[in-house]
């Protein structure tokens, strides 16, 4: 499981538009965001070049991945 430090995501629309556009690029994925440490934690088998680019996509910075 990879994670991933999404500073913007704030809200409850913001959980469902990540999830969605990773969702997208990979339908069988696992998403938990965390509101409270602002994390995205991903199961899937795309790299995590490629769960970054689609967080971006949805129009959101990623840091740097979270250990994890």
């Amino acid at each position: 499981m990879s994670s991933f430090n999404v500073p913007d995501m704030s809200c409850g629309h913001c959980t469902a538009t990540i999830e969605k556009a990773i969702k997208a690029i990979d339908p069988t994925a696992t998403v938990a965001c965390d509101l409270d440490t602002r994390t995205v934690s991903v199961e899937s088998f795309l790299s995590d070049r490629a769960v970054s680019e689609a967080i971006r996509n949805a129009g959101y910075d990623v840091a740097v991945p979270a250990a994890g």
